[in-house]
C-alpha cells in the first residue's frame, strides 16, 4: 500500500494527510526502537476482518503484539490512554486471528504499547510499555 502513495501523490497531486504521515513516522520509530532492544521483527500492519495490529515481534519465546500511538507533545494525555477497552478487544481479536495462521499457536503472547512523541516530523520521545494489557475477555484462557 505504501508503494502506491508516492504514485498517487504524483498523479493526483495529493499530499499525504498529516495524521497518516505522523502514524507512519511513529511506527517506523517504534520498529527501530524495539529492534534496538533485541526484539525480532516479524510483521507490520497485520489486518484481519476483526482488527489490525501495528507491529508483531518475537521476544525470546514470546510473540509480542505492538500497538503504536503517536502524538504531538502538546497532547493532553499520554498516547497509551487512547488504547481503551474497545481497542484492546479489537487487538485481542486480531491477535487470535494471527495465531490461527501459525502452525503451532501454543506460544506465550503479550501486548505492548509504544508511545511516540513527535515534534513536527522529528521523533522527540519513544516509550516502550511492555505487557500493557492482557488478552481481552472473553478471549482470556483460564
Amino acid at each position: 500500500m505504501r508503494f502506491w502513495l508516492p504514485i498517487q501523490r504524483l498523479i493526483l497531486g495529493r499530499a499525504e494527510a498529516s495524521h497518516l504521515r505522523a502514524g507512519r513516522l511513529g511506527e517506523s520509530a517504534a520498529k527501530r526502537h524495539l529492534k534496538g532492544k533485541g526484539l525480532k521483527f516479524l510483521a507490520a500492519n497485520f489486518r484481519s476482518k476483526r482488527g489490525e495490529i501495528d507491529l508483531v515481534f518475537r521476544d525470546g519465546q514470546s510473540l509480542v503484539f505492538v500497538e503504536v500511538k503517536t502524538r504531538s507533545p502538546d497532547a493532553w494525555e499520554r498516547p497509551a490512554a487512547a488504547v481503551d477497552r474497545e481497542k484492546r478487544r479489537r487487538l485481542s481479536r486480531a491477535a487470535i486471528d494471527y495465531l490461527r495462521l501459525l502452525p503451532d499457536p501454543q506460544i506465550c503472547i503479550r501486548f505492548d504499547i509504544v508511545e511516540v512523541i513527535l515534534e513536527g516530523s522529528c521523533v522527540r520521545e519513544v516509550r516502550h510499555l511492555p505487557n500493557s494489557f492482557p488478552l481481552s475477555q472473553p478471549y482470556r484462557l483460564g
